[in-house]
């Protein structure tokens, strides 16, 4: 299997901010698009906010999606127009399900001074693209095993499963890998995965990956091998579901099918934010932020096409 894994090296991109936190994202990009239906990997810090400023994001939409968001460090303030308000702390998951039409705003508070994490997308299947907006959330007990200390926040992995509910079938969970463990995880065959390696040097089934690599396993596998050399402990996030068999158009907060989509989307937002009526009926309103919506980009001048995952 060593000579499957492809290695995805990560971009920087910055995260707004006065001082504009920066961010590794692993996905999407040229090589590949989707993992199941995992489309979007953001992976931040250590990060010293008082360097950086931290996390301070305006009000903004997202349709055809849920947001994941996963903490090391930090603390985090969520509100959103559903009405939620809630802290994201490590080891604790948010899921946000975007459906037809929402908006939110992350914070960091100020008690936090280091900002560590992941924030993660799921595309949604056409059936359910235009969902009812919702918000989880679910603190999952560890579970060890072969010394790997594993966090399962969605699907299934060692014994624990997720109560969260998600439209496609998917497994996202922290792995925390003792020194020198060598660990065989029973998964699903029909699913591909990915492992993201926060902290250490970690081999997914012979194939290096380095801090902030993303290693790809196609389906077909009923275990995965993960290896840790070092001294010290390492720290991954693993994500896996069957192949997404939709092509999508994934534009700044937007998934739709097509480029009508995406414009219409955009249009209902700015329609709200301009009208200064909240942010219009589609994505509802974010109390408690003191700041206004941030104000979409303009469409490029071409069409946006569709991409589906590599074959």
């Amino acid at each position: 299997m060593s000579s499957s894994v492809e290695v995805l090296t990560a971009r920087d991109v910055p995260l707004g901010g006065p001082r504009s936190m920066t961010v590794r994202r692993t996905l999407p990009q040229r090589a590949r698009t989707l993992i199941g239906a995992w489309c979007f990997v953001d992976h931040y810090g250590p990060d010293d906010v008082s360097v950086t400023g931290g996390m301070d994001v305006a009000p903004h939409p997202h349709t055809g999606l849920q947001t994941v968001s996963w903490l090391f460090s930090g603390e985090i303030e969520h509100r959103d127009s559903l009405g939620s308000h809630a802290m994201v702390r490590p080891g604790e998951l948010n899921l946000m399900t975007g459906g037809h039409g929402i908006s939110h705003t992350e914070v960091s508070t100020p008690s936090t001074t280091v900002l560590h994490g992941v924030q993660l997308w799921v595309a949604l299947p056409e059936s359910d693209r235009h969902a009812d907006r919702d918000f989880q959330h679910y603190a999952p007990d560890p579970v060890t095993v072969d010394g790997a200390r594993i966090r399962v926040f969605l699907g299934e992995l060692a014994g624990s499963v997720s109560p969260v509910r998600t439209f496609t079938p998917l497994l996202g969970a922290e792995l925390v890998l003792a020194p020198l463990a060598h660990v065989t995880l029973t998964v699903d065959p029909p699913f591909e995965h990915g492992l993201l390696v926060d902290r250490g040097a970690v081999r997914l089934a012979g194939s290096p990956l380095a801090q902030a690599e993303l290693g790809y396993a196609p389906p077909g596998h009923d275990t995965l091998t993960l290896t840790n050399d070092t001294d010290m402990p390492a720290r991954v996030i693993l994500l896996g579901g069957p192949p997404f068999g939709e092509e999508i158009i994934m534009w700044w907060n937007f998934i739709g099918r097509t480029h009508e989509d995406i414009a219409q989307a955009r249009a209902d937002w700015m329609t709200g934010i301009e009208a200064d009526a909240g942010t219009g009926t589609r994505f509802g309103e974010v109390r408690g932020y003191d700041g206004d919506p941030l104000p979409a980009p303009e469409l490029p001048s071409v069409p946006l096409k569709p991409r589906g995952r590599v074959r």
